[in-house]
């Protein structure tokens, strides 16, 4: 390294984030990125370890400490080079991922983690600034062609990297603008769609053809998808989202976390949404079941829509703020997370469960929960969970957000037809080579997987994309 004393003289500096009373006014980015002497600075923290635990713990196996040092001296062309061999969308990652690389950094063991994700993207973003990131579309054509259904992260690699190999790719999106959850589920302060369309243009440069508005298996028959393509890659996301199925589930006012999101971004847009189907928080109590990152996206989201009061409940109890021994280095660790958007204005309750929801003259008016506790014991390795006697309690809503997770892919249409065989968990079921039941059809990214990272649907579409290439040059 530049300096293989870095990570003793200076500490960690991550990026900051606008004003709160300005954010709140609007949907684009929370983040203010780093200026680049700052980042030099920062990637002189990467210790150049014997073992990189941090590539170890990257789904796509980013080369993390060798584009830290080339960083740290400069030479920001080959950095993104390195970069770009390994990850399709490290914009994207550098602004979502959950940096399970930054967990199993071995500084991390008794100082504060190098900043791995924000160097990442500040690489990304100097690459597009200074004209790195170009069109390089394959010299020579196989003449295969590959079909893409569905075009979020996993899509999206799968099909860069089938382009690569000289195949022709055709990406079908049953949405009006390709980017699957990345466009519709990810708030524009998370995730501002012009990033979208800028990699989606390189990608069109470089021969990928998108066809938004087809919903395959409707619009285009199976029958006919198999006749023009050799082979097809099913990368349509986990979408069939966990209900909670209790007393008062019918009563108008509660909601699904994905269909809120994407009428939200899709107002952003500027997409005109009828009055009869509009789910707005102005001026509501607003609850939101579900403590992950959907659900904290949906309290941003509902602060900047001027919601009178926002409140976040889990059911499992409060995570911890430090590594404890169940989750011991390098292991990514279950800890509690303080998002942008609950530094906004949310109050955040844990091991609440609920059990109704209450309603007026047909629409939601609050909820009935009570308060549980978990133990272990026995031979069930799961905690076991008990309600607390006497801790039952009611919060007033005039909105409520569930946002509890998701099952399983989509069956009806496209999957029931093509007859493709399940695993346990309900998914889609491959080889190790990811074709499915179906020789010919394969499947990657959360309807193979089920609900995952985003790094992990990219990591799932380049492999798809290997085994996609094998069987076309067979």
């Amino acid at each position: 390294m530049g300096d293989p004393r870095g990570f003793l003289k200076i500490k960690r500096q991550g990026c900051g984030y606008r004003p709160v009373s300005d954010r709140v006014k609007d949907y684009s980015e929370v983040v203010v990125h780093r200026a680049d002497a700052v980042l030099r600075d920062q990637a002189s923290r990467c210790m150049d370890c014997g073992t990189p635990f941090c590539h170890w713990a990257c789904p796509v196996g980013n080369y993390i400490p060798e584009w830290n040092d080339l960083v740290f001296h400069g030479h920001w062309q080959k950095a993104f080079q390195l970069l770009d061999a390994s990850n399709n969308l490290p914009e994207i990652t550098g602004r979502l991922c959950p940096a399970t690389c930054e967990y199993a950094c071995v500084l991390g063991i008794n100082d504060d983690a190098v900043t791995i994700r924000e160097n990442e993207l500040a690489i990304i973003e100097y690459a597009f600034k200074h004209g790195f990131v170009r069109s390089n579309p394959p010299t020579k054509r196989t003449g295969k062609k590959a079909a893409v259904v569905g075009s979020g992260p996993a899509g999206l690699s799968c099909a860069a990297q089938l382009n690569k190999k000289g195949h022709q790719v055709v990406v079908f999106e049953r949405d009006d603008r390709a980017g699957g959850i990345l466009r519709y589920g990810i708030p524009d302060f998370k995730l501002e769609k012009w990033i979208i369309d800028r990699r989606l243009d390189i990608m069109r440069k470089e021969g990928v053809v998108f066809k938004t508005r087809v919903n395959v298996g409707v619009d285009l028959s199976i029958e006919e998808l198999r006749r023009e393509f050799d082979a097809i890659c099913l990368a349509g996301g986990s979408r069939v989202p966990r209900d909670l199925r209790i007393e008062g589930r019918g009563l108008e006012g509660i909601y699904f976390a994905m269909d809120y999101l994407t009428q939200s971004n899709k107002r952003v847009l500027g997409g005109g949404i009828p009055d009869e189907r509009l789910i707005d928080a102005k001026g509501r109590n607003v609850v939101v079941i579900g403590g992950g990152d959907t659900g904290a996206d949906c309290v941003g989201t509902a602060c900047r829509q001027g919601a009178r009061g926002i409140r976040q409940i889990e059911v499992l109890p409060r995570p911890p703020e430090c590594r404890t021994e169940a989750f011991p280095w390098p292991r990514y660790p279950a800890l509690l997370k303080t998002s942008s958007s609950h530094e906004e204005g949310c109050e955040r309750d844990w091991a609440v469960l609920t059990k109704k929801f209450i309603g007026e003259k047909g629409r939601v008016k609050g909820l009935s929960c009570v308060r549980v506790e978990f133990s272990r014991g026995g031979k069930v390795p799961c905690p076991a969970m008990k309600e607390i006697e006497g801790s039952g309690f009611k919060i007033d809503a005039d909105l409520i957000i569930l946002a509890v997770g998701f099952l399983y892919p989509e069956k009806n249409g496209l999957l029931s037809g093509l007859g493709l065989e399940y695993d346990k968990r309900g998914n889609v079921k491959t080889d190790g080579n990811y074709m499915t039941s179906q020789k010919g059809i394969f499947s990657a990214g959360d309807m193979h997987r089920g609900q995952s990272l985003i790094v992990r649907a990219i990591e799932e579409g380049r492999r798809a994309a290997e085994g996609i290439d094998g069987y076309l040059r067979m």
